[in-house]
């Protein structure tokens, strides 16, 4: 699962990487979007699990993703980066 989720976050960030982009504010709302959208499916598997203490781990995981969506988004802003030039390469 730990695994899996990895590589849907990394996907999405690759997927991100590769389309255009208007900027570092662009760019940082979609690598958050992404990340909500991914723990929105992990809250969606809790949601339909019958057992607590699963269910209590997947919210949590998806509390981690959407806290690292932030930090990530957070990190593109202050490096300032400009998305528009990393494209035209």
């Amino acid at each position: 699962m730990k695994f899996m989720l990895k590589a849907v976050v990394g996907a999405g960030l690759l997927a991100l990487a590769a389309c255009g982009g208007k900027g570092d504010d662009s760019l940082a709302s979609n690598v958050e979007d992404n990340a909500d959208a991914v723990a929105d499916n992990i809250e969606a598997a809790a949601d339909n699990t019958s057992n607590d203490a699963v269910a209590d781990n997947l919210n949590d995981k998806a509390d981690a993703v959407r806290e690292a969506g932030e930090d990530k988004a957070d990190a593109i802003d202050d490096a300032d980066v400009n998305a528009e030039a990393l494209n035209k390469q």
